[in-house]
C-alpha cells in the first residue's frame, strides 16, 4: 500500500469516526427528544385523565343533586304552593272552591296570605305558633287562601343541614300528597330543633309524613332519602333572597324570614312579642282584606 493510500485511509478513518460520533450524538439527541416528548405526552394524558375524573364527578354530583325530578310538582305560585278550602292544594287540575258565605275582599276574591319561611328559622316558628291555628281556620273554611314559599339558607344553623332537608321533605309532600302539605308544614315547626343543634334525620322526617297520613308514602320516603329537590332548593332560595326579587304583585323584597304578605300588604313587626301576637295579626288581616 503506497504512503498516499495509507494517509488517505487514515483520513477516511478519521472522517468515518467523526461521522460515527455525529450519528451517535444525533441518535442520543433524538432519544432525549423522544423521551421528553413521551414525558410531556404522559403528563398531558395524566392531566386529561384527572380532568375527566373531575368532570365526571361534577356531572355526577350535579345529577345527584338534581336527582332526576328537577322541579317539584304543585309549587306553581311563584315557586310556592297555594292552599285553599278544606286545606286542599291548588294544582294544575284542581282549584278548591272558596265558601261564598265566608266573606271576600273588596276585589271579590278571598284574601290571599303569602308566607316566606325557613324551617330552621326560630322567628318563623314564633309566627307559626301564634297564628297557625287562625290561618288554618280561615283557609279551611274558604275565607282565605295561603301561599307557602319554603326557602333554605339556614343550613349553617344545624350540624346536619336540617334547613334544606326539611324543605326537601316538604316539597316531596307537595309533589306526591299536596293536600297534606299544610299539616306537614305545621308539624315541621312543632318539632323544630334549636339553632346550632342537629335537626331530625331523614327517618324522622319520613315518620312525620306518615303522621299526617300522606298518600304515596313510599315515593315520598325515596324522595326524602335521595334529596330529590336539592338543586331546585338552592336555585330558588338564591333567586328569592336576591335584592332584585319582589313578592309577586308588590315591591316587597325578601331579605330574610319570615315575610308575611296579605293582599299585597306587608305584615311588619318591631318586636318578637308583636310577631307572636295573634290578635295583632288578626287585626292586620281584617284591614288588609279590605284593600
Amino acid at each position: 500500500m503506497s504512503p498516499n493510500e495509507s494517509r488517505q485511509t487514515r483520513a477516511e478513518q478519521r472522517e468515518a469516526t467523526r461521522l460515527k460520533a455525529r450519528e451517535m450524538r444525533e441518535a442520543s439527541a433524538r432519544k432525549e427528544r423522544n423521551r421528553s416528548l413521551f414525558i410531556r405526552l404522559g403528563v398531558v394524558v395524566g392531566l386529561l385523565a384527572v380532568v375527566a375524573i373531575i368532570a365526571t364527578a361534577i356531572i355526577s354530583g350535579t345529577a345527584k343533586n338534581a336527582s332526576g325530578k328537577g322541579t317539584p310538582a304543585n309549587m306553581i305560585y311563584d315557586n310556592g304552593i297555594k292552599i285553599g278550602t278544606n286545606l286542599e292544594a291548588f294544582t294544575t287540575s284542581h282549584t278548591p272552591a272558596p265558601d261564598p258565605n265566608a266573606g271576600v275582599g273588596s276585589n271579590g276574591q278571598v284574601p290571599n296570605i303569602q308566607i316566606y319561611l325557613d324551617y330552621q328559622c326560630p322567628v318563623c316558628n314564633v309566627f307559626e305558633t301564634a297564628n297557625g291555628d287562625q290561618i288554618r281556620s280561615l283557609v279551611s273554611k274558604g275565607a282565605a287562601t295561603v301561599e307557602i314559599h319554603p326557602l333554605s339558607f339556614l343550613d349553617h344553623s344545624s350540624p346536619n343541614a336540617y334547613s334544606s332537608r326539611a324543605e326537601n321533605a316538604a316539597l316531596c309532600v307537595a309533589t306526591y300528597s299536596p293536600n297534606h302539605f299544610f299539616d306537614f308544614n305545621a308539624l315541621l315547626y312543632k318539632h323544630q330543633n334549636a339553632e346550632n343543634t342537629p335537626g331530625p334525620e331523614n327517618a324522622e322526617l319520613i315518620q312525620r309524613t306518615n303522621e299526617v297520613k300522606v298518600t304515596d308514602a313510599s315515593k315520598i320516603a325515596d324522595c326524602i332519602n335521595n334529596k330529590d329537590y336539592g338543586k331546585w332548593i338552592n336555585d330558588t332560595t338564591a333567586t328569592v333572597i336576591n335584592p332584585k326579587y319582589t313578592v309577586k304583585g308588590t315591591n316587597i323584597t325578601v331579605g330574610g324570614t319570615p315575610v308575611v304578605v296579605v293582599n299585597g300588604q306587608n305584615y311588619t313587626f318591631g318586636t318578637i312579642a308583636e310577631l307572636g301576637d295573634p290578635a295583632r295579626f288578626a287585626q292586620f288581616f281584617q284591614q288588609a282584606s279590605k284593600k
